[in-house]
């Protein structure tokens, strides 16, 4: 990875991801929703739709960009609100913007991510044309995907999105398929939820988890409100993990499988780093992050999650009018984001599954007093889950008669 050099030693990496928040708004009310139903209220104060003038200026800011770091591709990644809602119109005039005016300065990788209630063969059809791969948000079963992701009104999902995905899977628009993304639920079962997702043949799977800090824990963890003070090592009997449980046996469910079936993000990125390769997503390693968030007013800020900690706390003061995405490289926020291990809190800094874990997502690690210096409220439940995938992956390895062989991060699975 390039980066610049910056007094004090500390690298800069530049952005190579620019998350463009198209639309404001949602044709859905899912009750986990962190734009809608966080701290962060700010949405209210912004247009429903980014307008092609801005569109135009954040182009030029992202070839600007470009130019400066000599970077050879950027991925544009259109997000909301719900991105369809801006209508093939104003979509069909976006992406022909980016191809005008980024294309030929940069190799532009675009894709979506969508709830697909809206997507139709005609917004498949303009999506070919401009090649923007298509990611759909989709919690598992029916059952599953319905006691969170319903319309305003309380009508369920699940139906219209399922009719999407068998559009995507036409081999006329299979292409554009870049995968599902499910939000760990710990009411749903987690080989159940698995299967399902398999039921559309993804090309690729990511899990999330429910995004909360140490004020506002996720479901199941409302007993954690004092941050762990030492590396948490093998789990202390007693501490529940039942994120880790959830994760686990999904990712034994995926392992055990005779064949491959389907990528599945996290668990294949955690399998590289215990093996000593690269962790390259928000929730694992150390990699500096490289993505920026373009609000549809043109307002530039940091990872959309932060909306669960408190107003206004994702914003960097720094529009696309009158800033330059390297200003936003020089934020404190980003600069301690891209420093890898010193980044983290002391706790952190001193546990031996840091260069997996991370520290886990910068905004789960929140305290109110303390800010971002501790472990992930997640903490314990990630380091039980690494230390089971550590143990399957080692089993395997010995297995095989192997060492523990450094492998890329573009084959995290190559040994299975």
């Amino acid at each position: 990875m390039t980066a610049d050099a910056e007094p004090g030693g500390l690298p800069v990496v530049p952005f190579r991801q620019f998350l463009l928040k198209i639309h404001s708004l949602c044709n859905l009310s899912c009750d986990y929703c962190y734009m809608y139903f966080a701290a962060d209220q700010s949405w209210r104060r912004r247009p429903g739709v980014m307008s092609l003038g801005t569109v135009r200026q954040t182009v030029d800011r992202i070839a600007e960009h470009a130019r400066e770091h000599g970077l050879s591709t950027v991925r544009l990644i259109l997000h909301g609100g719900e991105p369809l809602l801006v209508g093939k119109r104003h979509l069909a005039q976006l992406l022909a913007v980016v191809a005008e005016r980024l294309a030929p300065v940069v190799e532009v990788r675009c894709s979506m991510q969508s709830n697909g209630v809206l997507l139709d063969h005609a917004f498949l059809a303009l999506l070919s044309h401009h090649r923007v791969g298509v990611a759909v948000s989709l919690d598992g079963t029916r059952a599953s995907h319905d006691r969170h992701r319903r319309f305003a009104n309380g009508r369920a999902s699940h139906e219209r999105v399922a009719a999407a995905l068998r559009r995507l899977n036409e081999p006329r628009h299979r292409n554009l398929f870049v995968g599902l993304l499910c939000t760990v639920d710990l009411e749903s079962d987690p080989v159940e939820s698995y299967e399902a997702l398999l039921e559309f043949a993804p090309p690729r799977v990511d899990f999330t988890l429910r995004h909360g800090d140490w004020k506002h824990p996720p479901p199941g963890l409302e007993h954690r409100s004092v941050p762990p003070t030492r590396p948490p090592g093998d789990v202390p009997d007693g501490e529940p993990t039942p994120y880790a449980h959830w994760l686990i046996a999904a990712f034994d469910r995926w392992f055990d499988a005779p064949r491959k079936e389907t990528g599945v993000r996290m668990f294949e990125e955690v399998i590289s780093g215990v093996l000593g390769g690269a962790v390259n997503t928000e929730v694992f390693g150390l990699e500096p992050v490289d993505l920026v968030v373009v609000e549809a007013d043109g307002e530039l800020e940091h990872s959309d999650s932060l909306k669960i900690v408190g107003e206004g706390v994702p914003e960097t003061g720094l529009d696309v009018f009158r800033h330059s995405f390297s200003e936003v490289l020089a934020t404190e926020t980003i600069r301690r984001r891209q420093a890898g291990l010193r980044g983290l809190g002391p706790v952190c800094r001193d546990c031996a599954l840091a260069d997996v874990c991370g520290g886990g997502l910068y905004t789960h690690r929140h305290h109110p007093t303390t800010g971002f210096e501790t472990p992930s409220v997640y903490c314990h439940d990630l380091a039980a889950f690494i230390g089971h995938v550590r143990s399957r992956v080692h089993t395997a390895v010995a297995r095989l008669g192997g060492g523990a062989p450094r492998i890329g991060p573009d084959h995290p699975s190559a040994l299975f």
